[in-house]
């Protein structure tokens, strides 16, 4: 996942988008099952504009440690990705990693802490950094690379009184089985509901993170969303009912990725 999560849906308002999730929990979909928790490391970081191209060049001095990670089976998958729609003082690039344990991802970022490369001049120009630690249950992806891909993340968070399996229920009955549809059907390359591992937001926090090969594929999930919507115009209950609407915002990014 990258780590930006999340990712409403491009071009489609929230209100449709609530229609078309609450039509599926009315049984137009499939529920999924729970999978073993994924788990992903994203640092972000905010670089100068006159950095960029260096900041691209730093990538590929890890590639060869998380490509024989993934060989070895650490981790499930890395990338990078670069800011579409920046905000002020906001995140321009970021780099993740995910495993299919705690373990997996902090050793690998403590090789990372240990190789020489990983101190690149360029990360020191940096004007604001952080990390995240995000879990996943509901997530899919196709084996092999991407590049200059498209992420959308849409963040949510629930409303106060929402029920605790509020994300489980959302994910397992509304939102999996859509996104799954366009994996099988090769719009998307990968998808996962993210919440926090180690809590930096405020709880209640899920994000939803699909990558696309092409922009083309982001209209394709558009026009997916839309023919669902027309078919089930009156929905909206189940998802804006848990859900704080006015929490919510998107972020766009163009993505490097590998999957095991």
């Amino acid at each position: 996942m990258n780590a930006k999560v999340s990712k409403g849906f491009a071009g489609v308002g929230v209100v449709a988008l609530c229609a078309l999730w609450a039509g599926q929990a009315r049984g137009q979909a499939p529920e999924v099952k729970e999978k073993p928790a994924l788990y992903t490391y994203v640092a972000d970081w905010n670089i100068p504009r006159e950095k960029w191209a260096d900041m691209e060049k730093s990538y590929a001095s890890t590639q060869k440690l998380m490509d024989k990670a993934i060989a070895d089976g650490a981790i499930v998958g890395y990338g990078s990705d670069v800011t579409l729609v920046h905000q002020a003082d906001g995140v321009t690039h970021d780099d993740w990693w995910s495993a299919m344990s705690m373990a997996g991802v902090l050793n690998v970022l403590d090789q990372l802490e240990k190789s020489a490369d990983s101190a690149s001049s360029v990360l020191t120009t940096a004007t604001s950094h952080s990390d995240s630690i995000y879990v996943s249950r509901y997530y899919h992806w196709l084996p092999g690379s991407v590049k200059n891909g498209y992420t959308y993340e849409a963040y949510y968070r629930l409303k106060p009184g929402a029920p605790e399996d509020a994300v489980e229920t959302l994910s397992k009955g509304l939102v999996a089985p859509l996104l799954e549809k366009l994996v099988a059907d090769g719009t998307l390359r990968e998808y996962e509901v993210d919440t926090e591992a180690v809590h930096t937001e405020a709880p209640g926090t899920f994000i939803i993170v699909y990558l696309a090969t092409n922009a083309e594929g982001l209209d394709k999930v558009n026009a997916a969303l839309d023919e669902a919507i027309k078919s089930d115009p009156l929905g909206g209950v189940a998802f804006t009912s848990m859900v704080d609407l006015s929490a919510h915002h998107d972020n766009l990014d163009r993505s490097n990725a590998t999957y095991k």
